[in-house]
């Protein structure tokens, strides 16, 4: 008779074995917050305009190289489920603002980092949450009157000068040196589409890179620019007429199969030709209605080519579904299913529809000049395809900054000066505190210093020094004292008189998902881990090849 060896007992007796369990504060919690206080290492070298950039290679070895940590987070595919937690708080942040992902990442970190010295004086996870819950209302309440500039109609001259300076900060943290052409770049782009009335946008403004050249030859079209050649032998209309197909234009198929029996040579003559009256009727018809430019997202069939030249029409064809949607909204078309003449209503229109080439590569460009534009697009130039994507990830984060600005228009000073009032305001606040709280209210007011030391150390200089000065200054009342990135002479600098603003949208939305997430955090006091379905993983990550024996 076999053996039977017991299982644990406890909790572990009901799990299958392979399965894990973990509970209590060293287990569970300090194991958690040691996992986040990793991650938020991590990318804390990235913060600023002085931030180192990481190598990613991700799971499908695609190679990245940025500074920008809601790429870094998106390629890492983190496991932890505590740390996925903060990865999960900056993905929210990122579709709600569209930046200052390291915001989160960063201040999260450092509130687990101070609730772990909290938690080995004594206190319980439940009493450090609470006096983070009071720190942060408190702070919630105090950034409003913060704010140093206010923008309230986006194309006065006021309002366009403090938005650029806002869009110019965005940028700077991920092209520092190159911000000010990048920001005149996106408030063209932005500016051209802005609506009247409605919300703006963000996926109005498209980015289209094109390899070689550098990047100040970058430019804005209003309108569409796909990386395509055209059909046929037009290659350029001006006031086009823009019909959408989504079909192929070709000899249409039947859906059922059909046989023809054919017994002599002109009876064959005969039914090719009428296929071929049949296509050019329905070419004709459409040439007809005024369309001068035919854009599918199926084939060209080579007799449809014929016609198209023969009725001067130019032809494009569009691969993705997604980007034929686009085009219909920028051209103000509608897509047809089958390969019918448009009605009027049906019709796009464009100023110019014309062939291009940039270095070696051709394109097609639907311009429409004036406020017909619905789109913009952004022809961002450079030597390299990572070099590129780190453009786009920085007018990404401008075009983000001002669509937030177009919503909440409030600006706060920006260079660690907003996170050094608040931190000074709220340890005043955390003094007057009764309880217990007034521990962990002290310790939220010293993690947001801490954003001032990153920035101090990625530049080189001596954080602790830095952080004297600038307690000093804003203890005399001096909000707006920052930390001076370029450091040649004082460290320290007005930063609204210098034009480093912040949204404050992004600064509202980051102090509230990166609170809660780490209370989220260290309200966990158990971790079940239910055994892994599936067997052993293949040698080298694919499968096993016979021919390799």
């Amino acid at each position: 008779m076999a053996l039977h060896v017991p299982k644990a007992p406890g909790f572990a007796q009901m799990l299958k074995d392979g399965a894990m369990h973990l509970s209590g504060l060293e287990e569970a919690v300090y194991r958690n917050i040691a996992a986040c206080k990793e991650f938020a290492e991590t990318v804390k070298t990235a913060y600023g305009p002085n931030g180192m950039n990481k190598i990613v290679i991700n799971h499908i070895d695609k190679l990245f190289i940025t500074n920008d940590a809601a790429t870094i987070v998106k390629e890492l595919d983190i496991e932890h489920p505590a740390a996925k937690i903060i990865v999960m708080a900056s993905e929210m942040q990122e579709q709600e603002v569209g930046d200052a992902t390291n915001f989160v990442i960063i201040l999260a970190g450092a509130l687990l980092e101070q609730a772990e010295l909290l938690l080995k004086m004594g206190l319980t996870p439940v009493e450090v949450c609470e006096g983070y819950q009071v720190a942060l209302d408190k702070a919630i309440e105090i950034l409003p009157t913060l704010t140093c500039h206010e923008v309230k109609d986006i194309k006065s001259s006021s309002g366009e000068q403090a938005l650029g300076q806002a869009i110019k900060s965005s940028i700077m943290s991920k092209q520092y040196g190159q911000e000010q052409f990048i920001t005149d770049l996106v408030i063209e782009a932005c500016s051209s589409i802005l609506p009247e009335k409605s919300t703006f946008n963000v996926d109005n403004v498209r980015v289209c890179k094109i390899l070689g050249s550098n990047l100040y030859n970058s430019s804005v079209v209003n309108g569409m620019v796909f990386k395509r050649t055209n059909e046929g032998d037009i290659t350029k209309q001006t006031n086009a007429k823009i019909a959408v197909y989504t079909c192929p234009i070709d000899i249409t198929t039947t859906e059922t199969k059909g046989t023809v029996l054919i017994k002599s040579a002109e009876e064959l003559q005969n039914f090719s030709r009428g296929e071929e009256m049949v296509l050019e009727e329905q070419i004709k018809a459409i040439a007809d209605a005024g369309v001068t430019v035919i854009v599918a997202g199926g084939k060209f069939g080579d007799m449809a080519l014929h016609y198209l030249n023969k009725y001067k029409i130019m032809g494009v064809r569009l691969m993705s579904k997604f980007d034929l949607r686009r085009l219909c909204k920028s051209v103000s078309a509608t897509a047809l299913p089958r390969l019918t003449p448009p009605n009027k209503e049906e019709l796009g229109f464009a100023d110019c529809v014309y062939v291009d080439e940039l270095g070696d590569t051709s394109l097609v460009v639907f311009r429409l000049d004036g406020k017909d534009s619905r789109m913009s697009t952004i022809v961002v130039r450079g030597a390299t395809d990572n070099f590129m994507d780190d453009i786009e990830r920085a007018i990404d984060d401008g075009v983000n900054t001002f669509k937030g600005v177009s919503r909440d228009g409030r600006l706060l000073p920006g260079a660690g000066a907003t996170e050094m009032e608040l931190s000074y305001q709220v340890g005043q606040f955390a003094d007057t505190l009764p309880g217990l709280e007034q521990y962990a209210a002290k310790r939220f007011a010293i993690a947001l210093e801490g954003f001032v030391k990153i920035l101090a150390d990625n530049t080189g200089v001596k954080s602790n020094e830095t952080l004297a000065d600038l307690y000093s200054q804003h203890s005399k009342g001096n909000k707006n004292a920052g930390f001076n990135i370029e450091a040649k002479g004082s460290s320290l600098l007005d930063v609204v008189e210098a034009g480093i603003i912040d949204s404050f949208l992004a600064k509202y939305w980051g102090l509230k998902y990166a609170t809660q997430a780490a209370c989220t955090i260290l309200k966990v006091d158990q971790i079940i881990m239910a055994k892994r379905a599936g067997g052993p993983k293949a040698p080298g990550g694919r499968a096993p090849d016979d021919d390799d024996a």
